[in-house]
């Protein structure tokens, strides 16, 4: 007892803010404490009391909750949940919202049949990702077998790119003539409780043409007898199958949308795509973004080899060893000259704080980029202002930096003390440093400015500028040009 009023405490309570930002919310609360409680089921002596309690957490809770718990269990652990669902429904749920892996564990132990049954009861948009996950033979032998009507409608939306606008749209809308009365459109509804209402249907000229849509609200307030082009409005916005998903997203996130239609070359209706289904692109572009940054972009399932994982990640360091390497033989090429001693020492402070600054630059333009917030005049605009913002930071930084270094060469710390060099006094030290740091941090807003632009333009998804492309020549970078400014204070100095 205490433990479901543990359970029903955490779904009122509200999350705990601390300085803008959620901490301890409650939905990964309640899926801690649904673990806990899954994890105890499945600890049971004999396996008829496992499936008792598993059957009894089942029907005590929602789906979507047992769905996101299910990807921290161990791969059978999470079939024997699945089975125990208390019906249709509830699994179709359930499968939706899990992840692929987990999805990919259940269909390992299912029989042919039942895949079919789940996937015939499900929007055939939903059915297509779950198809994604499977083998080419499992998947092969689903088709045979699936009604030849779903699996028509089902293979009409593969065909689309699985990035655009035809992949996340459904065929099952409301869609009527402008002449049809609310109260035929209320009828019509009734009969198909099975297609999801999103929010909106449409409206048909005569020759089959998309001429606007009706809000739900505008059903309810009005007379049934009043025809639809009479409470209908015009639509502003729409896309084409072959529209990128970014676009879908950007467009249903500015305007609120929920749902967007999708035509084809003759403006005839063709899909709709819900407002969730934007949210799954959403997360997807978000999650792609991520690992890009991160210098990674892998796409693998817990059930693949670690030779597969290492593959996915060896090109991004392959970047970062190369330039690695040339950094090195950058440095030996001078090793011997009396004006490059103090280079080594100095090399890892100038590539890391230049590296930050083209980091930091890069980022927000990719993130302005992402969003859709950059237009072509406040492109120029915020370009100018990371520009002078980046040499902001090189100077100040350069002066501070030369500051301390003189200050701690006055106090004996002198890396070229070894060398007995004269060249290097504490001036010189101090001057050569904060040189050193405002060209390389010139350099770098340069790298982490134009980057994502170049990216972006030639195609190429600009999140990849701010991961460990940008760092690696950063490195190679920085290290050159504090290598400049080295000799040069060397003839200056001499």
């Amino acid at each position: 007892m205490a433990e479901e009023n543990e359970f029903k405490k955490i779904r009122t309570e509200k999350p705990k803010v601390y300085s803008g930002e959620v901490y301890d919310t409650r939905t990964g609360h309640l899926n801690d404490l649904l673990i806990e409680k899954l994890e105890q089921a499945f600890h049971q002596q004999t396996s008829q009391i496992t499936l008792h309690h598993v059957a009894k957490i089942a029907s005590e809770h929602d789906p979507i909750d047992l769905a996101h718990a299910a990807s921290r269990l161990p791969a059978p652990a999470r079939s024997v949940l699945y089975d125990n669902l208390p019906d249709l429904h509830s699994k179709i749920v359930f499968m939706i919202n899990t992840g692929s892996n987990t999805r990919t564990a259940i269909f390992r132990q299912l029989r042919d049949k039942n895949i079919v049954e789940l996937l015939e009861n499900m929007p055939p948009g939903e059915a297509v990702w779950m198809l994604d996950d499977m083998s080419d033979r499992m998947y092969k032998r689903i088709m045979d077998l699936i009604n030849p009507k779903i699996g028509h409608r089902i293979r009409e939306l593969q065909k689309h790119d699985r990035d655009s606008a035809g992949r996340l749209m459904t065929d099952e809308f409301f869609a009527f003539h402008l002449s049809t009365t609310i109260g035929e459109v209320s009828q019509e509804i009734r009969k198909h409780p099975g297609v999801e209402v999103t929010g909106q249907i449409f409206v048909l000229n005569d020759y089959d043409e998309l001429c606007g849509h009706v809000p739900m609200r505008n059903l309810i307030i009005n007379k049934p007898e009043l025809p639809i082009r009479q409470v209908m409005q015009p639509l502003f916005h729409t896309v084409t199958v072959d529209t990128d998903r970014d676009e879908v997203v950007d467009i249903m996130e500015r305007y609120e949308l929920p749902s967007l239609p999708v035509i084809d070359d003759y403006h005839q209706l063709v899909g709709v795509i819900p407002f969730e289904a934007a949210v799954e692109a959403m997360k997807d572009i978000m999650d792609d973004t991520i690992a890009n940054i991160a210098g990674t972009a892998e796409d693998f399932s817990e059930y693949d080899p670690i030779i597969k994982r290492f593959f996915w990640r060896a090109p991004w360091l392959i970047v970062t060893m190369c330039a690695g390497l040339t950094t090195l033989v950058s440095l030996t090429l001078f090793e011997g000259n009396e004006w490059f001693v103090i280079v080594p020492f100095l090399v890892p402070l100038i590539a890391g704080l230049s590296g930050n600054v083209g980091i930091q630059i890069s980022t927000l333009l990719v993130r302005g980029i992402a969003s859709g917030e950059l237009s072509v005049r406040s492109k120029k605009e915020m370009l100018g202002k990371e520009i002078v913002m980046g040499l902001s930071i090189g100077l100040v930084f350069g002066c501070v930096c030369g500051l301390v270094v003189y200050a701690l060469t006055i106090l004996g710390f002198n890396p070229a003390a070894s060398r007995e060099s004269v060249m290097y006094t504490p001036i010189a030290m101090g001057t050569t440093v904060a040189l050193g740091i405002f060209g390389a941090c010139t350099a770098s807003t340069s790298l982490g400015s134009f980057s994502p632009l170049l990216f972006s333009r030639v195609g190429i998804d600009p999140a990849v500028a701010a991961g460990p492309i940008v760092t690696a020549f950063n490195d190679v970078m920085s290290a050159w040009i504090f290598i400049l400014v080295a000799k040069l204070a060397s003839v200056v100095l001499l």
